[in-house]
Order: C-alpha cells, then sequence, then structure tokens
C-alpha cells in the first residue's frame, strides 16, 4: 500500500487531514518552480499529477462563458477518454489571450506528456493566476525538465502547493473507505481564496481514487457531490474563467467496478462527498482577508433545489457577510437573503438560530440577550440556521467574513 495512504476507519469515512492527492494507490506527482509566479511563499507554479495505470476521468467545469482554454481543451481531452493524470501552472490564467491560449495550452500538454511518457490526450491541464496575460513558455520549456514525479509525499506536497496563487497555504486531505472485501482510498487538493462563489466549479480541484468506478457512474456520483459541497462554498460572488474539478479512478485498488446500484456505490459516494465536504471548508478558511467562516443551514425546504438556493444566497450575501465580520447579530439580513433567494418560503414558518440560539420562530421575533449572541458570533465558525417549516429538504453553504483587508488585497492584485 502507498505509504501516504490514510489507515482505514470504521462506519463513516473518516478524513485523514494529511491525506494527499498521492495517497491513493498508483499515483505519483511532482513540480518545481519556473518563475511564473513571484508573489507566493515556498513557490512551486509548474506541476503533473500521473496515475500508473489507465483511468476513469470526470470533471465539472466552470460556467463562465469567458472560459480559458485550458478548461477547454480539458473538457476535450476528459470527454473523448483516456486521461489518466494533468499538467498545471499557477500565476497566468490563460485566459482572455485569443487563440494563443489554445496554442499554448496544447504545448504544455506536449511538453508534460513527453516528461512522463504519456500522450497529450492523456492530461488534464489546469492554469490559474491573472486574466489577460499569455503563458510564459520559454519559462515552462525550460522548467519542465525539472518535474519528477513520485508516489510520496514529497511528491503530493508539491503538486498542492503548484496549484497556489493568493492562498496561504496547500490544501490536501484522504480518505479511505470499505469497498468490497477490501478498502479503498481517495485523496485529493484544491487551490482557492478568492474568485470563489457557488456556479460551479468554484476553484481547482484534483481528486484520485485508486477503486475502479465505471466513467458514468464517477460522472454522476461528482455532480452530485460537488453540488453538495464546491457548488455551496462562496467567497465574494466571482465565478473564475478557469474552475474546474477532475476526478481519476485508477482501479489499483482491485475490487469490483463501482457502478449505479452496485454494492459499493453508496460507499464510494459517502467517503467522495466527505472528502469533498473537508477541501470546501478548507477553501473558506484560505479566504482572502478572512479569519472567520460561516455556515448557512437552510432546514424544512419543499425541494433540495430550494434548499441550495436559501443557503447559497445568505452564504452570498455582502450584508451578510458584513454582520458576520462585526459580530452583529442582525438577523433581519439572513431571512431577507432567504427571502429572495428563490426558494418557497410562508414568513409565518421561518425559524431562525444563531449557534443554536432561537432570534425567530414561526415568523416572531424571539427576545434574546444581545451581547451572549455577539459573544458568540466573535468565535472563529458561526453556524446559522434557518428552518422553512415546508418540507423535509435541506442543504449547507460555507461562507466567509467580508473585510476590509479582502478590498485591499484585491485592489492592487495585479500591481
Amino acid at each position: 500500500m502507498n505509504a501516504n495512504a490514510p489507515q482505514i476507519q470504521a462506519n463513516a469515512p473518516q478524513i485523514q487531514e494529511d491525506g494527499l492527492v498521492t495517497s491513493p494507490k498508483g499515483f505519483s506527482a511532482g513540480a518545481t518552480y519556473a518563475g511564473i509566479k513571484t508573489y507566493a511563499q515556498d513557490k512551486m507554479d509548474v506541476g503533473v499529477l500521473l496515475s500508473a495505470r489507465p483511468c476513469s476521468a470526470a470533471g465539472v467545469y466552470t460556467t463562465n462563458k469567458f472560459v480559458s482554454p485550458s478548461v477547454t481543451l480539458t473538457r476535450e481531452n476528459v470527454a473523448a477518454g483516456g486521461v489518466r493524470g494533468a499538467f498545471v501552472t499557477s500565476g497566468i490564467a490563460n485566459a482572455g489571450v485569443g487563440e494563443q491560449g489554445m496554442i499554448d495550452a496544447r504545448e504544455c500538454l506536449d511538453l508534460a506528456a513527453r516528461r512522463v511518457g504519456v500522450e497529450p490526450a492523456q492530461l488534464a491541464i489546469g492554469t490559474t493566476g491573472v486574466i489577460g496575460v499569455e503563458l510564459p513558455m520559454a519559462l515552462i520549456r525550460s522548467a519542465m525538465p525539472e518535474v519528477s514525479v513520485s508516489a510520496d509525499a514529497n511528491g503530493g506536497s508539491a503538486f498542492a502547493r503548484a496549484i497556489m496563487t493568493t492562498d496561504r497555504g496547500p490544501k490536501s486531505a484522504a480518505v479511505t473507505f470499505r469497498c468490497g472485501q477490501g478498502t479503498a482510498s481517495i485523496g485529493g487538493c484544491v487551490k482557492g481564496s478568492g474568485m470563489i462563489h457557488p456556479n460551479m466549479a468554484t476553484m481547482l480541484a484534483f481528486l484520485t481514487t485508486d477503486a475502479a468506478v465505471d466513467a458514468a457512474f464517477l460522472d454522476a456520483a461528482l455532480r452530485d457531490c460537488a453540488d453538495d459541497t464546491f457548488n455551496m462554498v462562496t467567497i465574494d460572488g466571482d465565478t473564475s474563467t478557469n474552475d474546474m474539478v477532475l476526478l481519476l479512478a485508477n482501479g489499483a485498488a482491485e475490487n469490483q467496478e463501482i457502478r449505479a446500484g452496485s454494492p459499493d456505490a453508496e460507499a464510494f459516494t459517502a467517503a467522495l462527498r466527505a472528502l469533498c465536504s473537508h477541501l470546501s471548508r478548507q477553501l473558506v478558511r484560505d479566504a482572502e482577508g478572512s479569519a472567520k467562516i460561516f455556515s448557512a443551514r437552510v432546514e424544512g425546504a419543499l425541494s433540495r433545489s430550494d434548499a441550495r438556493l436559501a443557503a447559497r444566497a445568505i452564504a452570498a450575501s455582502s450584508l451578510v457577510k458584513s454582520a458576520i465580520h462585526g459580530n452583529d447579530p442582525n438577523w433581519g439580513r439572513v431571512v431577507c437573503a432567504a427571502g429572495y433567494s428563490g426558494a418557497e418560503l410562508d414568513v409565518s414558518k421561518v425559524s431562525f438560530f444563531i449557534n443554536d440560539v432561537a432570534i425567530m420562530e414561526a415568523g416572531v421575533p424571539i427576545p434574546f440577550h444581545r451581547e451572549s449572541v455577539i459573544a458568540i458570533m466573535s468565535r472563529d465558525e458561526v453556524s446559522l440556521t434557518v428552518k422553512l417549516g415546508l418540507g423535509e429538504h435541506e442543504a449547507t453553504a460555507w461562507g466567509c467574513e467580508l473585510t476590509e483587508e479582502y478590498v485591499q488585497f484585491n485592489s492592487a492584485y495585479t500591481t
């Protein structure tokens, strides 16, 4: 077994926070510094992820119409089948540069493919950074011979750092679950600190599993889990040109292939959702200029869609974010956001809680000790719960405070 693989835990999937994208068997990675970005500590800006075996692959991509050619090329390669790895670079988005963007994306895959001994069509590409600037291909060409992939912790850690831009640190984890008579693992890493909003995919995420998974089921499971996790994260209301989530399954665990309705389908989906949820929370915790996160949980909705709409509206509200920053129990902002979200709502049935303290019940405000609630909101994590009282569906979104530091940072991002 890979030395980095997390230990098996009984019952529910248990996250191993020191797990990596290389934790599942058969995956290796590596990275180097090409000189593309100059503003990040512990610099890495070019990396490669690779499976030693063929993979099933699935992806979820940005809905921004001003899309990077890197995303377009990845979408094409994944749809064609055969993708078993990824090339990444950070510091420049490769978006908004015309036809040169696709030319450079294809050359990047040619360079990376020759380096690791596969075909260009077997790789995806993830680029992230400043929009409107061409990739510095001379730097990438000169750096590629320095990239060596390995299955140890150094390779997985280096790859996670290579996708960072304004991130304060790398974000990785893994989980192991029971699969047939044995076990299988899922690992992953994400990047993102700003330009994150729930409109798919909200950042770059690379997920790997050594389970054998049918491609159609892999795609359905990823989309469902992404809707419940990555698509329920909002930092600043901006959806990037380069967002994507890539999931690779190489079957190195030697399990019977997981398909819809098969005995291990539920266990796989639960483990994937647990990992994606953990990585989503890491994204919010690393938000630019923020030290606090909050959850917006909606219960009792008529439909799952309604629950998601209301939760995301609350988490995305600039006024709610400002109230979280100021420890202000301004509950009107929360119920207002639920009201304009598009979800079905009957004011006479709405209840609201801050960290389990009742603020409203059945549409009527409840007297509360303001100073005590302010003290609760001063913690580094706050929970907001809205109960609609209309049905049985629920959803949770995650957001962060809106701070002066965020505005200052982004007012000088390219200067």
